[in-house]
């Protein structure tokens, strides 16, 4: 049976802390390229805890990422998007997330808004967050899952390098879409 409580009419997960499991938890970004196309990449997940409280807008979350890691499918890109020009993984190997609080949305779902740290930058984001279900999972353990997503201004962490085209635009678009999918562990 799945641990899960139910708050009004919707049904969340039980209260405890539900650790990240990182080898099932997504984080990727898209990016506009040349204006007329989209790069997507992914970040690895370190660690991170999603802490259900019995008051669920009382939960929080807080997780690792790994900078260093950023993999986008070409060699030559993740060099550069570790370099000074953007993450400078040397000096800022993780990214940090820290939420500070959550809001029910009238669909059911929530709003998780936190402090997003991209190398010495930290900025408010607001995510909208999507809790997927709970389960008993074949491991003997119980999971849960959740979604989340926003957009963000990636000069606002300092990631300003870019080129401008010929033909107008630029190389790389300033907004940038995050999605996270993850799935977590209750811990006992």
């Amino acid at each position: 049976m799945a641990a899960v409580q139910n708050v009004e009419t919707t049904t969340l997960p039980t209260p405890g802390i539900w650790a990240l499991d990182t080898t099932h938890t997504d984080v990727s970004f898209t990016a506009r390229h040349l204006m007329v196309t989209k790069v997507r990449g992914r970040f690895p997940v370190i660690e991170g805890a999603v802490t259900i409280a019995e008051n669920p807008l009382e939960s929080s979350v807080v997780a690792t990422i790994d900078a260093a890691g950023v993999n986008s499918g070409e060699a030559g890109r993740d060099d550069h998007l570790r370099n000074a020009d953007f993450f400078d993984v040397e000096k800022f190997p993780t990214i940090t997330f820290r939420s500070t609080k959550v809001e029910a949305t009238r669909d059911g779902d929530y709003k998780l808004t936190g402090d997003l740290t991209i190398k010495d930058v930290t900025r408010p984001v607001t995510l909208d967050l999507e809790y997927l279900g709970t389960i008993a999972s074949p491991f003997g353990d119980q999971r849960a899952g959740f979604s989340a997503s926003t957009e963000i201004s990636r000069k606002d962490w300092g990631l300003g390098w870019n080129m401008a085209l010929e033909a107008g635009g630029v190389v790389v678009g300033d907004k940038i879409k995050l999605n996270i999918d993850a799935e977590t562990i209750l811990q006992k």
